[in-house]
């Protein structure tokens, strides 16, 4: 078993990994929760795969257990699905000694986490990562949110889980769309703070060698963000750097409504884009827009931009959390592995998008 410690301000958390932690949840559990009621929050799917194994393991340490679960997909992050979170809580009587597992992958845990942090002031949360993208990246850090429909995560909270348990196995399940599409944040922490990483990851033959290491790449992630998140627990300096690929990429996520583009998806195109601006303003190595479309092409990732009509985009990155003024500040590498940040008059933003897509 691999195990992190995340310390913060607000309190420190350990994240654990290991093959078939799920089967062992019930007696993980107990060892730091000492009450009886626990709700599950999960989607459709991952309760098809993984919610009777749950439940029958945390009943049989003796807990008392409530499942609610929504829809798949990033409109279950929503106020209407938090409502009806809300409402199934207040119907189990959840208190605050009680405990909520969020069991799925970034969108559950976001929502989740959100709900746990704002029913009554706060309810005890433990997160179970499911796919690939939340197991390195949205279940670490303390980061919760929903969206509204002119944007995504902007109505958040920071809420550190008690726990993370993440189990490798689980995505043996995941098809090779969302496999890549967590590629996408691995690839990013290779960018930007790991060059050793991100040419391990150009070397692999094929997925199934990528999943021989794939508790170690998670270990990697994990341990990344986490030294990060210690030193900037409120994301005003550093944990920016997490951010990498992400303002371009949600607003691709946002302009099709969610379903063109998986957030792995569009977070490459994102770091493709940025990276390749970065050369043009002389500000990243040349030929480094190149290495990042090399390896997104290796994990079927898209790299070109889409056609989007460039105001869609710049009236969404407006609502950006990054914005000051007239200018933004974006993620940008200088070479692999090393990222920094870069205020961008807006005006530059909208020039380069349109001559790079319609």
């Amino acid at each position: 078993m691999y195990s992190i410690e995340v310390k913060g301000s607000s309190g420190s958390y350990p994240i654990y990994i290991k093959d078939g932690l799920l089967g062992e949840i019930g007696s993980e559990v107990k060892k730091i929760y000492k009450g009886r009621k626990i709700a599950i929050v999960t989607d459709s799917n991952v309760n098809k795969f993984y919610g009777k194994k749950v439940l029958s393991s945390l009943k049989a340490e003796g807990f008392e257990t409530f499942k609610i679960v929504v829809k798949v997909g990033e409109e279950s992050k929503s106020f209407g699905t938090l409502l009806g979170v809300y409402d199934k809580l207040l119907d189990f009587k959840i208190n605050r000694g009680d405990i909520i597992i969020a069991l799925g992958g970034g969108v559950v845990g976001d929502m989740t986490g959100f709900a746990a942090a704002t029913f009554l002031r706060g309810i005890p949360l433990i997160q179970i990562p499911t796919t690939l993208l939340s197991q390195v990246d949205s279940s670490v850090g303390g980061k919760v949110a929903v969206d509204l429909p002119r944007g995504k995560n902007l109505v958040g909270s920071f809420y550190n889980p008690r726990a993370v348990f993440i189990d490798p196995l689980l995505l043996r399940t995941l098809n090779d769309k969302y496999f890549n599409d967590g590629m996408g944040e691995v690839i990013k922490y290779g960018a930007i703070k790991d060059r050793e990483l991100f040419y391990k990851l150009m070397n692999y033959e094929n997925k199934e060698a990528v999943l021989k290491d794939i508790d170690k790449i998670i270990y990697t992630c994990c341990s990344i963000k986490a030294g990060i998140v210690e030193r900037d627990e409120r994301d005003t300096g550093e944990r920016m750097l997490l951010n990498f690929g992400h303002t371009i990429g949600h607003a691709i996520e946002q302009f099709f409504n969610f379903k063109e583009y998986s957030h792995g998806e569009a977070v490459a195109m994102g770091m493709h884009a940025i990276t390749k601006l970065g050369e043009e303003i002389g500000v990243t190595k040349i030929g480094t827009a190149n290495i990042i479309k090399d390896i997104l092409i290796k994990y079927n990732l898209p790299w070109n931009l889409p056609e989007i009509k460039t105001k869609a985009i710049i009236e969404t990155i407006s609502h950006d959390k990054k914005n000051i003024g007239d200018s933004m500040k974006f993620i940008l590498i200088e070479s692999i592995g090393n990222s920094f940040i870069e205020k961008i008059k807006s005006a530059k933003i909208e020039d380069y998008l349109q001559r790079n897509h319609k």
